[in-house]
């Protein structure tokens, strides 16, 4: 870290780990980022982080620990391998990775924790959301300068969001096998079979009519579900899912299962799924 890093990026030590990290974590959340000076994908990892850290503002702190200095931090983490980054909300480890990631992941990564506060001086407002087209312009772009294939995948989870299915899927299919188990990867090709079964699929007012109208209607429900659980109301979706399963469990050779574990696996919200696995595993065994 350089002497001119902005306030909210600092190293750590075994002296002020604990007022710096852990106690300072119980107002600000403290992202760790453990790193060495011989360490090639550090010095790629590093500057990424800590445009971040400006970019989000204070809405956390990025605290640096050098693990040649620090081995006891490093082993009480159980470091393996640098980099590895950890997220320290409320004095607990809330998430982490090793590696560096690309900067489309890691505002991944952090934004599912929290939020870029808005800068008080207007002249270092943040810059609006970018849209997904303007994110598949931006990583066309990129592609076309560096042949990375790391970029080709945020560009197929973008093609995703801006609801080009058909594209996202061509673009899935074209990466290399390193990343066909990579956890984006995975969600997304679970988001594109849910999308498919969509097509030529009624209007989610049809559908919750056809529900109303006759609660056995198994088609419907499965269709309901879907819709619900692409347009954001994962809960009702998933409910939907449940209430085949506990009606009708073989139905279309059993889909609500396969529904239910393919939602699973492209939502988010561990909490989330894991009181609908419950709730799955109570009606199956």
């Amino acid at each position: 870290m350089t002497s001119d890093a902005p306030t909210h990026v600092f190293d750590v030590d075994q002296d002020n780990f604990e007022a710096e990290v852990l106690q300072a974590s119980l107002t600000t959340p403290i992202l760790i980022d453990f790193w060495a000076t011989w360490c090639g994908p550090c010095k790629t990892l590093g500057p990424l982080l800590e445009k971040l850290a400006t970019a989000f503002n204070g809405a956390f702190r990025l605290a640096k620990i050098d693990v040649d200095k620090n081995q006891q931090l490093a082993g009480m983490f159980g470091v393996r391998s640098i980099p590895t980054v950890i997220l320290v909300k409320d004095g607990q480890i809330v998430d982490g990775f090793a590696g560096a990631l690309p900067e489309g992941q890691l505002r991944e990564f952090l934004e599912r924790h929290l939020q870029p506060r808005e800068s008080e001086d207007e002249e270092a407002e943040l810059a609006p959301a970018e849209t997904p087209e303007q994110a598949i312009e931006r990583l066309r772009g990129e592609i076309a300068e560096s042949d990375n294939s790391e970029l080709k995948l945020d560009l197929a989870l973008a093609l995703m969001k801006a609801g080009q299915a058909d594209a996202a899927e061509a673009e899935l299919t074209a990466l290399p096998a390193n990343l066909a188990t990579d956890t984006r990867a995975v969600r997304l090709r679970s988001q594109l079979d849910l999308a498919r079964a969509l097509q030529g699929a009624p209007a989610q007012n049809e559908l919750q009519q056809r529900v109303q109208a006759d609660p056995a209607d198994w088609q419907a429900r499965d269709l309901l579900g879907v819709r619900l659980l692409l347009d954001g109301d994962a809960a009702a979706g998933l409910e939907q899912f449940l209430a085949v399963l506990e009606k009708a469990r073989d139905w279309n050779d059993g889909m609500a299962r396969k529904r239910l574990l393919a939602a699973f696996a492209t939502l988010d919200d561990a909490e989330l799924v894991g009181k609908y696995r419950r709730r799955m595993a109570s009606l199956l065994f």
